[in-house]
């Protein structure tokens, strides 16, 4: 297994290809692209491709009770 980051997969494979793999149209890469999200995609040896995207943990900002 090796792990990609998805911008550089695109830049290698091409932003169809990706997509195609990853089961996503080309314009939801794009804007993940775009909207710089930290999405690691996982090649597998038989060629098959899944993404996992790293987020804060927890996501949401927390609000101060009064």
């Amino acid at each position: 297994m090796n792990q990609i980051p998805l911008s550089q997969l695109v830049e290698e494979k091409g932003q169809a290809q990706v997509a195609r793999a990853l089961g996503v149209s080309a314009a939801a890469i794009s804007k993940a692209i775009s909207a710089e999200r930290k999405i690691m995609v996982t090649v597998h040896p038989s060629g098959e491709m899944e993404a996992q995207e790293l987020k804060p943990f927890p996501s949401q900002t927390r609000r101060e009770v009064a």
